[in-house]
């Protein structure tokens, strides 16, 4: 991560069960590291001034077989669902530095997500300081998506009832939405894996 203008932190939420992989999918191999190890890279490789992984269920595991040097929060209750999982990150973010300017929410399980859409998200934050910058899909905004600071307060009172999907739905005349073609494919099944695992082989 650089040095920038800008204070932009990143967010990695990885403290789902994984229920229907029935395995923590966070370690599953991914290149010469893991899905949670690649998503903790491509952070910091971006121009976020710094990353954040928030574990929930398997922590333990995740934290000790994770090779890559990473900060982490704990959300014991992440069992209420993502929004609960993002309230707890933005708070650990604020609270180690008020200075933030916007938080970026990414996946551990979407590994085709580049550093370089990371930092075309941040571009357009920078030139569009009051709007949420986010992730394009067939029939809504999600994520990643960068919340500037008026938002933080909202990301704070995320529940498993109000999450950050319906956040983007109620500001969605606030809400910029950008396009990462074919690269927004999260990863829920081990067919899921398989599949793009071998694309990627494939392609690379």
């Amino acid at each position: 991560m650089k040095s920038a203008p800008h204070r932009i932190a990143i967010l990695i939420l990885a403290a789902g069960s994984s229920s229907r992989m029935g395995k923590p999918k966070q370690l599953l191999p991914w290149h010469d590291t893991t899905l949670l190890g690649h998503a903790i890279r491509t952070a910091k490789a971006s121009k976020a001034i710094r990353a954040l992984t928030v574990l929930g269920a398997n922590a333990k595991k995740i934290r000790t077989e994770t090779t890559e040097a990473f900060a982490f929060t704990e959300n014991t209750a992440w069992e209420s669902g993502m929004g609960s999982s993002i309230a707890h990150g933005a708070a650990s973010l604020m609270a180690s530095d008020k200075d933030i300017e916007g938080i970026l929410i990414m996946l551990a399980d979407q590994p085709l997500i580049k550093e370089s859409y990371l930092n075309l998200l941040i571009d357009h934050s920078i030139r569009h300081k009051d709007k949420i910058i986010a992730t394009t899909y067939k029939h809504r905004a999600g994520v990643p998506a960068l919340f500037p600071k008026p938002y933080f307060e909202a990301l704070l009172k995320l529940n498993k009832d109000f999450g950050a999907k319906q956040l983007l739905q109620e500001e969605e005349n606030q809400v910029i939405r950008l396009s990462a073609g074919q690269n927004i494919i999260d990863i829920d099944t081990s067919e899921d894996y398989e599949r793009l695992k071998h694309k990627n082989e494939t392609e690379h």
